[in-house]
């Protein structure tokens, strides 16, 4: 057991979520048109995520248990240490709900791209040229995913506000 640390417990969370998702869509209903069957995507998409956790399992596994973790949330007690602890997770989920809550007067585009940038530039550094680099690869990214939902899938995404006249 001394083996097993919270990476591990983790991906045993994640395998058996994984099997109850992929089990779960046994009970999808089959369509009568269509060459494919309406199960099939969330299966292949179920069976990668459930061969990541079980990679993840086998290098926890592998690594064992880490006691520098105690340490380092042993070193600052209280409410304030926990916030220090957990202050990039916190601030990322933070720009998450900005992000959906800006998704009505941004729209996907603009504000996923402002998503991107923003969580980017908050985990690389404010440097000047890092900061070309985060506005680069989140409108290569956000733009080429946009684009490929809306033109190639013909998925709706929300315009916003700023958008809506265009599209």
């Amino acid at each position: 057991m001394s083996r097993l640390n919270q990476d591990a417990i983790i991906a045993l969370i994640l395998l058996l979520v994984c099997s109850i998702l992929f089990w779960s869509t046994f009970s999808i209903r089959t369509a009568d048109y269509g060459t494919l069957a309406p199960s099939t995507w969330p299966r292949v998409v179920i069976f990668l995520l459930w061969l990541l956790s079980a990679i993840y399992l086998f290098q926890s596994i592998q690594k064992g248990s880490d006691p520098s973790v105690k340490a380092a949330v042993a070193r600052q007690p209280g409410l304030f240490g926990w916030l220090a602890h957990w202050k990039n997770p916190i601030i990322c989920f933070v720009l998450f709900f900005g992000f959906l809550l800006s998704l009505p007067i941004l729209g996907s585009l603009i504000g996923g791209v402002a998503f991107v940038f923003l969580l980017m530039s908050f985990l690389g550094g404010f440097a000047p040229r890092d900061m070309a680099i985060h506005m680069v690869l989140a409108l290569t990214t956000i733009g080429t995913v946009w684009a490929i939902f809306t033109f190639w899938l013909g998925v709706l995404l929300p315009p916003g506000i700023i958008l809506s006249p265009i599209f």
